[in-house]
């Protein structure tokens, strides 16, 4: 059996059989209290103990960040992995999508190549097909129920809406079912 996943902001994946998996977000959680910290080193006094003490819950708390990120990416591969044949996610330019100032901290809060990275040697671990779709490929841009390819797809339209064939569904779950039926395209 196999699924497509289409990665997102809000949320973290989107299967093709319809689940979801929310983006724990961890820095948007803890940011107002890492600033408060490194505004308060600034202010201390350089070669202080205090400043050292300070320092070391800054690398604590940037240490919780990165370990509940990995947490959520380590759960939701070994599930791709565990319970699905062939899988197929797609090659994101994850280096130009943080050249986007407004969606930059939230793409690197997330941590799409690090999903690819854990989701590749996991599936070769288990002796899974893991397809990378090309980074053209139109996923959301096509209608999963007819094929009917949109010109113009703003990123604000959450809903797809088909011209053709009248099929509505959420734009995500769209890219995830075009994903997987490239799977079936390629085998």
């Amino acid at each position: 059996m196999g699924v497509g996943v289409d990665l997102g902001i809000k949320k973290l994946a989107t299967l093709s059989n319809g689940e979801t998996y929310e983006a724990p977000k961890p820095l948007k959680q803890l940011l107002k209290q890492l600033k408060r910290m490194q505004r308060s080193l600034s202010r201390r006094v350089k070669g202080s103990y205090n400043r050292h003490k300070l320092r070391l819950k800054i690398a604590s708390l940037h240490a919780k960040i990165t370990n509940i990120r990995k947490d959520s990416l380590h759960k939701l591969t070994t599930y791709l992995t565990k319970n699905f044949a062939g899988i197929v996610i797609e090659d994101l330019n994850v280096k130009g999508m943080l050249s986007n100032h407004k969606l930059s901290r939230a793409i690197a809060d997330i941590g799409c190549y690090e999903f690819r990275r854990q989701l590749e040697y996991k599936s070769k671990y288990k002796g899974n097909y893991l397809l990378i779709a090309d980074r053209w490929f139109p996923s959301s841009k096509n209608c999963s129920n007819c094929g009917q390819k949109k010109d113009q797809l703003k990123l604000s339209e959450r809903v797809y809406h088909c011209s053709a064939c009248g099929h509505e569904q959420d734009r995500d779950l769209n890219a995830a079912i075009n994903l997987k039926n490239l799977l079936y395209q390629s085998s």
